[in-house]
């Protein structure tokens, strides 16, 4: 997908990153927002609906080409548990340290510098929205 828009210094980040969150072919449709002038040096963001065991989930990654490590890249998958989000914690994410809330409703689990679980509540279940940046 990338490469057909000129963006070659992150084809091997964007395959590491889609394979990980559930890969294009696994989704139900990716968009990239690639600008056409420069697109191997610019910024640029991928949505994916990736499927999961409890549905559709949402994953968004960014790659930045050129950086210290030839393609920096982040990514935030969002998923809706039925859960509480104590029981989200426990069962999907008991390797998260708890590091407290990130305003009033929003539980923060800590898995180092570079990744985050956000934990927040909604109706009966729970959304987690976990954000690593790949090194």
């Amino acid at each position: 997908m990338v490469l057909q828009e000129g963006v070659y210094a992150c084809a091997e980040r964007v395959n590491q990153v889609t394979t990980f969150l559930g890969g294009i072919a696994g989704s139900s449709g990716g968009v990239a927002m690639i600008r056409p002038d420069q697109p191997n040096s610019r910024l640029f963001p991928l949505s994916m609906e990736v499927q999961t065991e409890t549905g559709s989930a949402f994953a968004s990654a960014s790659f930045a080409p050129n950086q210290a490590n030839g393609c920096g890249a982040a990514y935030d998958a969002v998923v809706y548990w039925p859960q509480n989000c104590l029981t989200v914690a426990a069962l999907r994410f008991g390797a998260f340290k708890k590091s407290g809330l990130l305003g009033k409703n929003i539980v923060v689990l800590d898995g180092g510098n570079t990744t985050k679980v956000f934990l927040m509540p909604a109706d009966t279940g729970c959304v987690s929205i976990k954000q690593e940046v790949i090194m």
